[in-house]
């Protein structure tokens, strides 16, 4: 597995958008509707395989009839890390076998599911009540297709992805999560209270950093 991108989730998407103008002094485009999940996203291309992700709950369109994607499901849940200011939320990983991967962790990672968004469809790991891979620590998994990233196709706006760094109470344990996961990212990771991320993003304004 390799990082593919990086996911705010909002409990608001103009809110998401906002905190991201705030820290990276840039507004992010519009991405669309993913029609399974009822959410919508705005996205941001950080290389010409990565992008950052701000997603949340779209207010127009009926509930889905399983857990929504990402933990938004659990709109407390959402709210809380949002105010405790862990608004970078984790990460995505693609492979090119989701199949064999989520063989491997099912437990941890969920079953497959297909999502769409605008003309891109794309194959997705769920877990049953949506919420994130050991709370955050493992990523989500995807499976782009033969298009590939959709980021080379994004407006680029000048930023670009520096650092990631994940805090965690047992760090170690992170360290053996993602060797497990084969997961080929040269992410920081670091002892501290809580789970949280900080991501260090080059901009036309100079470096930034996002939480």
């Amino acid at each position: 597995m390799i990082f593919d991108h990086l996911v705010v989730v909002a409990p608001d998407l103009a809110e998401g958008v906002a905190h991201v103008r705030a820290c990276l002094g840039i507004d992010m485009p519009e991405g669309g509707r993913h029609r399974e999940m009822s959410t919508r996203n705005h996205l941001l291309r950080l290389s010409e395989a990565t992008f950052l992700e701000v997603i949340a709950i779209d207010p127009d369109a009926d509930p889905p009839h399983r857990a929504r994607w990402f933990g938004l499901s659990d709109q407390a849940a959402v709210r809380a890390d949002w105010d405790a200011g862990r608004r970078l939320r984790g990460f995505v990983a693609r492979t090119g076998d989701l199949d064999g991967a989520l063989d491997l962790h099912r437990a941890l990672l969920g079953e497959p599911i297909t999502v769409s968004r605008n003309d891109l469809s794309w194959r997705f790991g769920l877990r049953a009540d949506g919420a994130w891979p050991a709370e955050g620590a493992a990523p989500c998994v995807i499976d782009w297709g033969p298009r590939g990233n959709p980021a080379r196709s994004m407006p680029d706006l000048g930023a670009t992805l520096e650092q990631v760094t994940l805090t965690h109470p047992d760090p170690a344990w992170v360290r053996s999560l993602h060797a497990s996961l084969d997961l080929d990212w040269p992410i920081a990771i670091e002892c501290g209270e809580t789970l949280r991320f900080e991501a260090q993003v080059a901009t036309p304004q100079g470096i930034r950093t996002l939480t």
